[in-house]
């Protein structure tokens, strides 16, 4: 049997999609979530993918991302990761 890595195995076990494509919400500890979304603008009439911050069911802080950017941020994520040894 071969053991996951630690940062591998709170992933797989924080990382929990709850309500289908297009949304996923990680536990960060106190309460707290990060949550990543794909949400439509009805003002401009454009998707974008919403990172934000919530506790309690509240947004305390938000970002949104053009949908081209987002492997791009995800692989700079993890070469951040590799980087520093986290």
């Amino acid at each position: 049997m071969v053991k996951k890595n630690t940062s591998e195995e709170s992933i797989e076990e924080n990382a929990e999609e709850i309500s289908g494509d297009g949304y996923v919400e990680i536990k960060m500890g106190g309460g707290w979530y990060m949550t990543i979304s794909l949400t439509h603008s009805e003002r401009f009439e454009k998707e974008y993918v919403e990172l934000a911050k919530e506790r309690g069911g509240v947004k305390k802080a938000r970002f949104n991302l053009n949908p081209t950017h987002v492997r791009m941020l995800g692989e700079a994520l993890i070469k951040f990761a590799d980087d520093n040894g986290l």
